[in-house]
Parts: structure tokens; sequence; C-alpha cells
């Protein structure tokens, strides 16, 4: 077998192929196996799984697993509110996970599910407790996104946390995003550091840093996140968790008929994929005011279905950016492990990349325009970050025929991306370039110089947003530090149920969800 990493380092040719059942690690004088005996990678089966209680007290279980706990009665919906509430309180300093609790209003619904349980009445989520990120509306709380001011009270939920509460969940609260979603990173004056539960030195990754820090840390079973630039899969990747960006629309962006110009969806953050599945296809479902209605999907039914043998694309190709950035070694050694796997598991994989083309010139009228649209709606705008009023003049700027060229452009993009699609079922791609930075990295800089910082450490998920389709990130291992590593399996139009089917597969062989962090609280 020939090496997919040549011994300089760089990467194989497109077209190699990985035979089914070969190991990657059995090739002498490659960087994957230099990083191996180095240290520099570790895989699940070096770091041996702690067992964790699956009902503890001092961490949620999955949220399947809580769900059939409260409809056979094991436990009680007050029960696991009052424990998750405990948990968030204990963590708040060391995590700072949480925008805002809703202590009083979640223990008063617990008690509304306990006596609707004891009727008999069964939902998919009665009595479960879950978090929201604080871009979605949730009646009687402000939605800040991240921001500064005096934000007044919504007297709705978001069409989404309409849909989670109708399956029985209980919101415990708002979780942390950085200021308007805007950077993968969940740190700003509003409200301080989200950090990582795997090492607090570090950043759970942004925008949904607040729900992917809650649920790495077993706040809470799973929280919903929102996506417009990979805001779900790269904090799911640096905080070893299943994030799905579901396709446009599968979620309803309501009160808004679209988020950021189409280029924001909401999506799951889960320890497992059941788990993942469970809440999106509670959340799912189209609204008449949406602008996108993609075909319904049950995703709960896909998990658990084999995926059949799939023709998978290993791409390690960036998008051109203009800006430097770099695939770090032990990031691409995590991918190729991933790779391996799968093609051990029986599928034909190769290296092959999509034709990204000059993609990103769509991306910033449409991302830009959202945020000027959102500064709109802010209090107080003086209080706003300087790079945040920025980017507002910039979209305000863009939003006439530029995002008009952009919007027009998809089509075509979906033509020439799509393309690699009539060959290959499923694209496997990092999720991110680098690990997790540490908290602070973008703190002090200017709006250039962040741009910068953050595509060299996230180049990878922002081309989904702007063809609108979906994708997965599944764990994939750690770098030194205990800091987590992820890859995002992609697809076309309308392909969760065979992604979904396909992370289930990976998790059922590599079992991601038995490894913990120590520091949970």
């Amino acid at each position: 077998m020939t090496c997919r990493i040549f011994p300089d380092g760089t990467d194989s040719a497109p077209g190699r192929t990985w035979p089914a059942g070969n190991s990657l690690a059995t090739v002498p004088n490659c960087a994957y196996h230099k990083a191996l005996l180095t240290g520099n990678v570790r895989t699940y089966r070096q770091t041996p799984a702690r067992e964790v209680s699956r009902m503890s007290p001092d961490r949620a279980a999955g949220l399947a697993q809580t769900a059939r706990s409260l409809a056979d009665g094991e436990t009680s919906s007050r029960a696991q509110v009052e424990q998750a509430l405990a948990r968030i309180e204990a963590s708040q300093d060391s995590l700072n996970a949480f925008r805002l609790v809703r202590a009083e209003a979640a223990l008063a619904e617990a008690e509304d599910a306990d006596k609707r349980l004891a009727a008999g009445e069964r939902l998919p989520l009665l009595g479960v407790p879950i978090a929201v990120k604080d871009d979605m509306d949730v009646a009687g709380e402000p939605t800040a996104f991240g921001c500064r001011g005096d934000f007044p009270r919504k007297t709705e939920d978001a069409e989404a946390v309409r849909r989670l509460r109708a399956a029985g969940a209980v919101v415990v609260g708002k979780t942390n995003s950085c200021e308007l979603g805007q950077w993968p990173f969940t740190e700003g004056p509003a409200f301080g550091d989200t950090r990582n539960p795997w090492n607090t030195r570090h950043t759970p990754g942004g925008s949904s840093g607040g729900s992917a820090a809650a649920v790495a840390a077993g706040l809470v079973s799973a929280a919903l996140g929102s996506d417009g630039a990979g805001s779900v899969r790269i904090p799911a990747a640096w905080t070893h968790l299943v994030g799905i960006k579901p396709q446009r629309g599968r979620i309803s962006s309501m009160p808004d008929p679209e988020a950021f110009k189409g280029i924001t969806v909401n999506g799951p953050l889960a320890r497992t994929v059941e788990d993942a599945a469970l809440l999106l296809d509670a959340a799912s479902g189209s609204h008449p005011g949406d602008l996108h209605k993609p075909p319904p999907v049950e995703l709960a039914a896909a998990a658990r279905r084999e995926p059949g043998r799939l023709r998978i694309a290993v791409s390690l190709k960036m998008p051109f950016t203009a800006t430097p950035k770099r695939l770090t070694p032990v990031v691409r050694a995590a991918v190729l492990q991933l790779a391996d796997k799968l093609a051990a598991l029986g599928h034909h994989v190769e290296e092959a990349d999509p034709h990204y083309g000059p993609i990103g010139l769509t991306f910033v009228p449409r991302g830009t325009a959202g945020i000027a649209e959102w500064v709109d709606r802010v209090p107080d705008p003086a209080l706003l970050d300087p790079r945040t009023r920025e980017a507002a003049r910039l979209g305000r700027l863009l939003g006439g025929a530029p995002l008009r060229l952009a919007r027009r452009a998809e089509a075509r993009l979906h033509r020439r991306v799509g393309a690699i699609f009539h060959s290959y079922d499923v694209v496997l791609a990092p999720t991110t370039a680098t690990p997790p930075p540490r908290i602070g990295t973008i703190a002090k800089m200017n709006g250039w110089r962040t741009d910068r910082a953050m595509i060299a450490a996230c180049p990878y998920a922002w081309t989904w947003n702007v063809l609108g389709w979906p994708g997965v990130n599944v764990p994939a291992g750690f770098a030194p530090g205990e800091l987590p590593l992820g890859a995002q399996l992609l697809g076309p139009a309308n392909s969760e149920p065979l992604l979904v089917s396909l992370a289930a597969q990976l998790e059922a062989e590599l079992k991601w969800y038995e490894r913990r962090p120590a520091q949970a609280t």
C-alpha cells in the first residue's frame, strides 16, 4: 500500500485510493505514522474511554436516554431540571456557557411536564431539559445575540423554540454567542469568555460556543445552535461533539423569513448521533413565512440505518480566500485516520476536491448585509464592538447590486461544486484547520487581523453555508493538551439522512461518546 501522505509531509495526489481494510498506521515513514510515534496524535484506541454513569446527577445523560427514562417513570422532569440548573450554576464561573438561565420558569414547566407524564401523555422530549443559543427568541426573555444593551423581552417563541416546546422540551436557558455570531470564538464584553470544558485555557469555538460548552460539560443533554459559517460544526469539532448543519430551511428561521441572507441555519449539538438527530427532528418543520421549505426527512430513523457502501471523496483543499492559512499536521492526520476507518468499513474512499472557484465573493455580501440588518435591531449600536460596526458599514455598501449578484450566483455554484456528487456520495473534509485556539486570541485585534485569524483557523466550513447544503461534524480525536478535533461529512441538497447514517456507522465503531472531559463543572 502507498502512504497517503508523502514522507515530506505533503498531501498525497488526488485520486489515490484507500484499499478497504488497510490501515495507514501500518505504513512506515509517513507523516501520520511519525505523528503517532511522537505523540502528536492520540487515537481512540490509544486513549481508553472513561466509563460514566448514564444517569449521574453530575452530568446529563443522553437526550434519548433521558426521554426514555422520563417516559418509563424512572425519573421526573423536576429532578432532571433541578440537576441541570445545579450543574449550570456550579460551572458558570469556570465555563460561562449561559447568557441567561430560566430557573423559575423551567421548574414550573418541569412540574407541568410531570403532570402530563403521569396522565399518560408521551412526546419525543416531554420533560427533557435542553438549551438554545441566544440568537433564538424565547417568550419572556430578551434576545441579545452576544451584544451589550437593554434588549426587550420577546412576546413569542421563535418557530424552532416553539417546535421544541411542542415536543415537550424544557428550555433551561440561553447560551452564549459572540457578538452577532460573527466569529468562531465565544468571547465579548457583554458576557465575558466562554471556555472549553476539555481545556479551559482554550475556546470552545463559536459562535455556538455556549451551546457546545454546555453539552460537552454535561450541563444539558443537547442544545440548539446556529451555523452561518460553521458556527455549529466548528464548536462541535472543538468540544468533541456531533454537530449538524441541516439543509437551509430544515429548521424554520421565523420570525425571520431567512437568516443572514440565507447563509445561517439552526442546528443541534449533542454527544451522539442519535441525540443530535432526535433534537433536529423535534425542531424541524416549515412555517408559512419561511422563504426556504425543503421536503421533510426523518433523521432519528436514519441514525438506525446502515448507509450502504458509499463513494467518499477525501478533500483537504481549502477554498480560495486570499489570506494565509495552513492545515496543521495533527488535523490532517486525524481526518486521514477517519478516512482509514471508512475504508475499513467497506466504503470506496479516495482523494478528490470540489471545484469551489471564487465562492468567497458571494459569501461576504450576504454575511455583512445580515450583520447590518441585525445592527439595526440593537438598542444602542454605540455599545457594539468596533469590528461589528465596521462589518455593518460594509454590509450596507454591499447590500444592493453586489448582494443581488451574490444571490444570483448560487445556482451556478450548485452546479460547479455539486459536480463532485456525480462521482461521489459524500465529501469528508476537515472541519477546522487547527485545534482550538487559546482564549483571547482575537480580543485585541482590529477587523482585518480578526478576519485573517478566523480564516486561518476555520477555512473549511463556510462554503456549505453559501450552498445551503447539509454537513455533519463528527469527533476525530485529540491534539495534545486535551484539545478535540473534528471532521465534517458533507453532502448535496437534502442529504441529511445519508450523512446521519454514515455518522452513526462511524460512531458505532469509534464510540466517541464514551470519552468526556475531566473538568465538566
